[in-house]
């Protein structure tokens, strides 16, 4: 019987290479967990077909000695990442039938490595959402409570993970799509630096901001599987040789100081969601580090820069999708009828309201007064960061304002679901690597709730906060 409840992507490595037991075991058992939660959690849109294929391939990989990290382990893959061969819909009906012609970047990196892919994993509607309530094809619940949310647009990528599912997976973070859910569902969450991993096969959302990020239950198995899909592409060339960028290697033993940025925690923050940042700031103390109150003047201004980057750039990447190339195509009487029908009718609502907040922002005599102001104003976001890590060698904030809320809470305030990423837009914007781990949990309604720390350091220095996670959560 293989405990999957403990397993890591660490620990199964060695089971695996010592015959414990073989990858169709492993699989076969995933497969059983799925079958017993996904019908009530909603975490998978499909289950490939041919699993066990995979993992017949891996066990034949071992058993000739061709054997990498993340060979044999078994990942769900998010909706808006290509997989040849495989449906992919992002979450939204516009994109009904299609299937993928070629291997994302990632997909093919993995692959190389013999690893398993289960199926691909519910989200937000082209990843417009951080509850996952706006997906075409139903809400995913939250494992701990299925009552709540499992956040978003990565729910079903955390929620294969939180209910057993998979041994981890992957999502997109374009604003915090891969750290709030983990927050919310008690599991770490990486967005690595902007251009250290490539977005070849991922349907674009911001192409300014988007990173695929792994899903994972340690720290330790973050970084296994960012090692296995980071690294510069010809087919992307906003991705870099990894010496373009310095990296912060051989800090451990050394004193190191982490930033926190008190004037931004003073508004939106519950009570004890504060206590619990206190007490984890508390915590990194008794482990050696040095803890700087430092200044970000202008982070207060990276929700609105954000909401109007990335509307700006998704109503110019879901112009694409018109009915005429590929996925969902609805009759109309000509053809400005066929894409007014189409496109009418396979976006959701949250889609077809950022397309026309884009389009608005872009639009002649509000460019200047929006979208290139916001340009601007993201450069000097980023020189606030810039200065900032001269100072210290990692900022800390809570990934979230508080624990999962309930599914419907928030449905018709879009507002307060964008204040949701309030703490976690500003890496996106910057560019910068950011880690959520889990920092204790709180009660609401009557339910322990886990929450979530965020750290964040310089441009292509994710060694130092798996560092940092590692030694908060005692790897």
């Amino acid at each position: 019987m293989i405990d999957i409840s403990t397993l890591t992507i660490f620990s199964a490595r060695k089971k695996l290479d010592s015959k414990e037991f073989s990858v169709v075991e492993l699989v076969k058992t995933y497969l059983d967990e799925i079958n017993r939660k996904n019908k009530d959690i909603n975490a998978y849109l499909e289950i490939y077909n041919d699993v066990l294929e995979q993992a017949k391939m891996a066990d034949q990989a071992i058993t000739r000695g061709e054997i990498f990290p993340m060979t044999g382990i078994p990942i769900a893959v998010k909706d808006n990442i290509l997989i040849e061969g495989k449906t992919a819909t992002s979450g939204s009906k516009i994109l009904k039938g299609f299937v993928a012609p070629y291997d994302a970047t990632v997909i093919k990196k993995l692959k190389s490595q013999h690893a398993v892919f289960l199926g691909r994993a519910n989200m937000d509607e082209f990843a417009m959402g951080s509850s996952t309530e706006n997906s075409a094809f139903g809400v995913t619940k939250n494992p701990l409570d299925p009552t709540r949310v499992a956040g978003g647009s990565s729910g079903g990528s955390v929620a294969s993970v939180a209910m057993g599912g998979a041994l981890a997976s992957l999502g997109s973070d374009t604003g915090g799509s891969v750290r709030e859910p983990t927050s919310f569902c008690g599991l770490v969450g990486l967005k690595p630096t902007y251009g250290g991993v490539s977005r070849y096969g991922l349907m674009a959302l911001g192409s300014s901001l988007d990173v695929i990020g792994p899903v994972t239950k340690t720290v330790t198995d973050s970084e296994i599987l960012w090692d296995a899909i980071k690294g510069q592409d010809k087919m992307d060339s906003t991705t870099y040789s990894e010496d373009v960028y310095p990296k912060n290697k051989n800090s451990k033993n050394k004193s190191l100081t982490i930033g926190v940025p008190y004037h931004i925690l003073e508004k939106g923050l519950r009570g004890d969601v504060r206590k619990n940042f206190d007490e984890s700031i508390e915590k990194l103390k008794k482990l050696g580090y040095k803890i700087k109150d430092i200044k970000l003047p202008n982070i207060g201004y990276s929700l609105a820069v954000y909401y109007i980057i990335m509307p700006a750039e998704a109503s110019s990447n879901l112009a694409r999708f018109d009915g005429v190339k590929y996925g969902l195509h609805i009759d109309g009487n000509d053809l400005l009828s066929d894409y007014l029908k189409t496109r009418g009718m396979g976006f959701g609502e949250e889609v077809r309201r950022r397309i026309l907040i884009g389009t608005y922002v872009l639009s002649t005599g509000y460019y200047e007064a929006y979208y290139n102001k916001a340009i601007h104003l993201r450069q000097t976001i980023s020189n606030d960061f810039q200065k900032a890590f001269t100072e210290v060698n990692a900022i800390a904030l809570p990934t979230t304002t508080g624990p999962a809320f309930k599914i419907g809470e928030k449905a018709s305030d879009p507002l307060a679901l964008y204040l949701e990423d309030v703490f976690t837009v500003p890496a996106n914007i910057v560019g910068v690597p950011a880690i959520s781990i889990p920092s204790g949990s709180v009660n609401d309604g009557g339910v322990d709730l886990p929450l979530g720390i965020q750290f964040m350091a310089p441009h292509n220095c994710e060694e130092l906060l798996f560092e940092i996670g590692k030694k908060f959560l005692g790897e």
